[in-house]
């Protein structure tokens, strides 16, 4: 059986949390039982981080619903693509080196750090006067964003023994999905009733109140730990990262897939990423965690988080698009027809999370999770598809989606082991973006081009459509057909683990 790393026990103090000394490794088949959390202990821990990864991820999707309005005022309808490019690479690429530092320097304070960059770009939206402000001050914003997701799941990792974080790790899966899902809605109602400003502007009084609570947790570093050992593998991972993810947001779309543009994209692109891989393989301080990814249950893991990715954004972006084109559902109610999704999610993650605390083993459950998944989704490519039919598949498919997260943080942060923990937060942020970024790209180009146009005159006169296109339908069966395929192939992934219990 696989011996554990070493972890943190947690003690409760009039302070609160702490991690207490560490206890020698032992087998998993005779390991110690884990602490309880206690519900004191669940809540003053939950209530620190719970809010900074909130913010951080329903800022990806929150403009989703206010960018006309953002244009309409500012301009430039064309670029304001890169209001959400730019956070979503400086997120991306932020997320290794907030691992790192946090690693370093401590989790709490480097937590706070990146609140304050989160912060101080949200004001900086919020006021910005024109468009190029406006994508710069969400570069900022990313910046701090990025940090704001590894270090709270790390944190998490520090405070609680690897048996009990499966609990925390589905409350966290579904304040993921609440503010994936979540983010247009709330985006919505804020431009409807006031001004997109509010949607950074809220975030200041936010954040002041997420490191009020942060600065009651405990602090612990590791000064072995060299974070910027490898600065240029972090230079060159920005620019792999940003040109790839200029080309997914771009191709298709501001020119053709098989352009010059296009092709020297995927060009320069594949250059960095040769050239990232060949010194990170060489290097004794790599920036990337690629020590972790030789492990190949951390790999198997990886790729299973991809695929949830890739799945899940597939059905946030495209299933209110379909309610939209082929049912004749006005924006307001595709977005709430997610609700059961959502729903799906927060079950499947809970239901996860205690599973995993009570047995101790985590293997199983995003291979069932992901085969269900794959048939909720194969059922909606192939059965007549009504609005009842829809929210029944979309919550047992969100069911299916929920087991994942919480399995993939406490099984990579207790393979890496209390030292790595930021890396292997990093690790599986870093899948789960990528998986995005992939997915969203890959059905969309899969989607649109069997659409009968793609133009936004034409999209629009489909969705006026008293009968839709059949086309229409057809599209979108094919487009969840592969997500399906995708969820049965992050299945076959997760059953290549070796078998751990925590």
């Amino acid at each position: 059986m696989l011996p554990l790393p070493e972890t943190p026990r947690v003690a409760l103090t009039p302070a609160g949390l702490k991690p207490a000394e560490l206890t020698p490794a032992t087998p998993a088949t005779a390991a110690a039982p884990a602490e309880r959390v206690t519900t004191r202990q669940f809540l003053q821990l939950f209530s620190a981080v719970m809010l900074p990864m909130f913010l951080a991820v329903g800022d990806q999707t929150l403009l989703a619903t206010a960018t006309p309005s953002i244009a309409a005022e500012l301009g430039g309808l064309r670029d304001t693509t890169w209001i959400a490019l730019g956070y979503m690479i400086a997120m991306t690429v932020t997320a290794p080196l907030y691992g790192r530092m946090g690693d370093r320097y401590g989790r709490r304070d480097t937590l706070l750090v990146a609140m304050a960059l989160f912060a101080t770009g949200s004001l900086a939206c919020g006021l910005a006067p024109n468009l190029g402000v406006l994508v710069a001050a969400r570069a900022l914003q990313g910046l701090g964003g990025g940090g704001l997701i590894v270090l709270s799941q790390a944190m998490v990792g520090e405070l609680v023994p690897p048996r009990e974080r499966a609990r925390f790790q589905g409350y966290f899966a579904t304040n993921f999905s609440l503010a994936s899902i979540g983010g247009p809605i709330i985006g919505g109602l804020v431009v409807h009733h006031a001004s997109w400003r509010w949607l950074f502007l809220a975030n200041v009084p936010l954040c002041l109140l997420a490191a009020w609570r942060v600065l009651r947790l405990p602090q612990s570093a590791d000064p072995a730990v060299n974070p910027l050992a490898d600065a240029p593998g972090a230079v060159l991972f920005a620019a792999a990262a940003g040109v790839t993810l200029a080309w997914v947001s771009f191709a298709g779309h501001r020119f053709a897939w098989l352009s010059a543009p296009s092709l020297a994209m995927v060009l320069g692109a594949a250059a960095l990423w040769w050239a990232l891989v060949a010194r990170e393989s060489r290097h004794a301080e790599p920036f990337l965690p690629v020590e972790l990814l030789r492990d190949p249950s951390i790999a198997a893991m990886a790729f299973t988080v991809i695929c949830f990715g890739a799945t899940m954004f597939s059905i946030v972006f495209f299933l209110p698009i379909y309610l939209q084109l082929a049912q004749g559902s006005n924006p307001s109610e595709s977005g709430l027809l997610l609700l059961p999704v959502t729903i799906g999610i927060v079950v499947g993650s809970t239901t996860t999370g205690r599973l995993i605390a009570r047995s101790g083993h985590p293997n199983a459950m995003p291979v069932a999770g992901l085969i269900l998944a794959g048939a909720a989704l194969g059922l909606l490519a192939l059965l007549p598809l009504q609005r009842t039919l829809l929210a029944v598949l979309g919550f047992f498919g969100g069911i299916g989606l929920g087991t994942v997260m919480p399995t993939a943080q406490v099984v990579v942060q207790s393979l890496a082991g209390r030292a790595r923990l930021g890396a292997a937060a990093a690790v599986v942020t870093l899948s789960r973006a990528t998986g995005a970024a992939i997915g969203t790209a890959a059905f969309g180009a899969v989607i649109f081009a069997l659409l009968p146009g793609n133009d936004p005159a034409r999209m629009s006169a489909l969705a006026r459509q008293a009968v839709p296109d059949p086309a229409v339908p057809f599209a979108f069966r094919v487009g969840f057909g592969c997500a399906a395929l995708v969820a049965l192939g992050g299945a076959f992934a997760a059953s290549r683990l070796r078998r751990i219990k925590l």
